[in-house]
């Protein structure tokens, strides 16, 4: 494009481009674009004697570029490229002046390699596991019976119908909401995230299920894309990934809260087995009955033996002991009484006795008498006396006054 090209470009309507001049100038400036490997799966070849069309299509997004290269070269490729195959091409740009048509000129191109995939998994996947998305401690766990199950499943597949039908059998009255969604090509990623952000967001589903009847390696890229882990990551509700792929797990298995080696291993774990838990509630109630029972009959002997103790067979005879050994305590203590009481009362008549000898009154009733003057004082002597005095005389029963003869 010359100097004077490129002054007129964004010229006004009374200067315009003449419709080849238009074409060289996009020509000329993609030319100058250099040359870059584009990676992608490869669809709608056609072949002609010279040359090989074809579309090279996004992995992940609905978003295609056409592409052209010798058919020559096209069939020396090895392995040879089919529909499907990934693939990396070195291209550049080409522009057809003649009829303003865009297309990209493969320089080189080649498959893209199971190992060469498995090592951007393996990378992808130590990457992802150090953020912390693989960690145990972050998985939720599954409800015992949710309310409702999501399931995201390809249109119409065994894999759908294999969850629904053994979560129904195990289960009756589970019930789900499906989203049919495709589970490989270029829209299977937005699809699928956007059907798990959907359920995500529906209050009474407590799971949701993410299956596929298996594949081979390339089939199941689709869950091991980075965007679609990440969105499994942040949803809130749990993501039960039944994917079916022993061998080479997809990334999914590692992020959801639970990975199912089959759908139905998926169904086992999403609902319980109603059969199994009517077992289960038979035997505990046995079991709590044999409990009950066993402590019933044991608190049963330990009241017979309660029972048997001579104090309940017969509890009069416990009374009629402590009344009997009342009885024997009150005799012992009359007899000890009486006892102390004779002994004391023999101690107290020896003692009268013994004051009576000795006293004033023992010797008056031996016939002695004791003679008073008029003054009251006790005559001890006849010399004392006289005569035509008046004396007192006492004697044992009575006192008398008497006048001593002159």
């Amino acid at each position: 494009m010359s100097t004077t090209d490129e002054s007129r470009l964004g010229a006004g309507e009374q200067t315009p481009f003449a419709v080849h001049q238009i074409s060289q100038v996009i020509g000329d400036y993609l030319g100058r674009l250099g040359m870059a490997w584009v990676e992608g799966q490869v669809s709608d070849i056609r072949k002609t004697r010279a040359l090989t069309y074809l579309q090279l299509r996004d992995v992940d997004r609905d978003v295609s570029i056409s592409m052209h290269m010798p058919t020559e070269s096209f069939e020396q490729v090895t392995p040879a490229l089919e529909q499907g195959t990934r693939v990396v091409a070195q291209t550049k740009i080409a522009w057809w002046p003649k009829n303003g048509s865009l297309n990209f000129k493969v320089h080189q191109i080649r498959a893209v390699g199971l190992g060469e995939l498995m090592a951007r998994l393996e990378a992808l996947r130590n990457l992802l596991a150090a953020e912390g998305l693989f960690n145990e401690d972050r998985k939720k766990p599954i409800p015992f019976l949710p309310r409702r199950v999501g399931l995201i499943c390809g249109q119409n597949s065994e894999a759908m119908h294999d969850v629904v039908k053994n979560a129904k059998r195990r289960w009756p009255d589970v019930e789900f909401v499906i989203r049919e969604v495709p589970v490989q090509g270029v829209t299977a990623v937005r699809k699928i995230s956007d059907a798990l952000t959907e359920l995500d967001a529906i209050d009474d589903v407590d799971v949701i299920v993410i299956t596929r009847g298996g594949g081979s390696f390339e089939d199941l890229l689709t869950f091991s894309d980075e965007s679609l882990i990440r969105v499994v990551a942040a949803v809130v509700t749990p993501v039960v990934a039944a994917i079916g792929h022993e061998q080479d797990r997809p990334l999914i298995d590692y992020v959801a809260d639970y990975r199912a080696s089959t759908p139905t291993d998926a169904a086992g774990k999403i609902v319980p087995d109603v059969l199994q838990e009517i077992s289960d509630l038979r035997t505990a109630r046995a079991t709590m009955k044999q409990i009950v029972l066993t402590r019933l009959t044991a608190l049963e002997n330990t009241l017979a033996q309660l029972k048997a103790r001579p104090a309940l067979a017969h509890p009069s005879a416990l009374i009629d002991q402590r009344l009997t050994s009342n009885q024997v305590a009150r005799t012992s203590i009359r007899n000890r009484l009486e006892s102390f009481l004779d002994l004391n009362t023999a101690h107290i008549r020896g003692s009268t006795t013994t004051l009576r000898a000795l006293s004033p009154q023992g010797t008056l009733e031996r016939g002695y008498a004791i003679v008073r003057d008029a003054r009251g004082a006790i005559i001890r002597s006849a010399q004392a006396i006289v005569a035509g005095e008046t004396i007192k005389v006492r004697v044992a029963d009575g006192e008398f006054t008497t006048q001593v003869p002159s």
